[in-house]
């Protein structure tokens, strides 16, 4: 038993290590304030997308982050609330749909990490930005990282952020607007979502712009 507990904390240390390779490059380097940002809810048809970004105290991570997409619910739940007490800062944005049919997906999902950078204090000295591109117009360098909530600790950290707060608002629209069962598969396009918008046409927080929905005409 306690051979497999110190091997589990290695292995641990090892995984660790390995997520904050380009924080310790960057604080190597003398760029103390790193921060990785995120966003979830590109692919639903209904609810924000939401965007996080965070910035942990040079030399310092968490152990058990991850991509937010591997954890159980009740795990990013516990991360979530590790980061925001050891975090040196974090901010979570959403961007509603009413805003994502006026901009595109794409670009409510840059203006979410947009804003989600912006809202950090103090603010970041640098940035690493999941995806192959960067975020207009903010003042600091950034750097891309495919895949970077699966590599980066940083960009994990603020994936768990971006996931637990735009479920918890799916959680509360399920709520307000009642058999869509959006507390269950949080706006994506299962069967049960379009059959429920077939039953009850779209409710207000369905994104109109998307053409996955499967009778468009509804949104006239």
């Amino acid at each position: 038993m306690a051979n497999r507990k110190r091997s589990r904390a290695a292995k641990n240390a090892h995984r660790l290590k390995r997520l904050l390779q380009r924080e310790r490059e960057l604080w190597a380097g003398g760029v103390e304030r790193v921060a990785g940002v995120d966003e979830a809810g590109v692919g639903p048809l209904a609810g924000p997308v939401v965007a996080a970004a965070v910035i942990f105290r040079s030399g310092e991570g968490l152990r058990g982050v991850d991509d937010s997409k591997k954890l159980t619910a009740t795990r990013r739940d516990e991360l979530a609330q590790e980061i925001r007490e050891s975090a040196l800062a974090w901010s979570v944005v959403p961007v509603d749909p009413i805003e994502i049919d006026r901009l595109n997906i794409y670009q409510a999902g840059l203006l979410a990490m947009h804003r989600a950078v912006v809202g950090l204090s103090p603010a970041p000295q640098a940035v690493l930005v999941d995806g192959r591109g960067t975020i207009p117009d903010l003042p600091m360098e950034q750097y891309p990282v495919i895949g970077g909530d699966a590599a980066c600790h940083a960009i994990a950290a603020a994936s768990i952020l971006a996931k637990c707060e735009r479920d918890r608002l799916m959680r509360e629209y399920d709520t307000a607007f009642p058999g869509y069962g959006f507390a269950d598969h949080k706006g994506y396009p299962t069967s049960v979502h379009r059959e429920a918008i077939r039953r009850l046409g779209p409710s207000p927080i369905h994104r109109r712009s998307f053409t996955l929905l499967p009778h468009p005409r509804l949104f006239d």
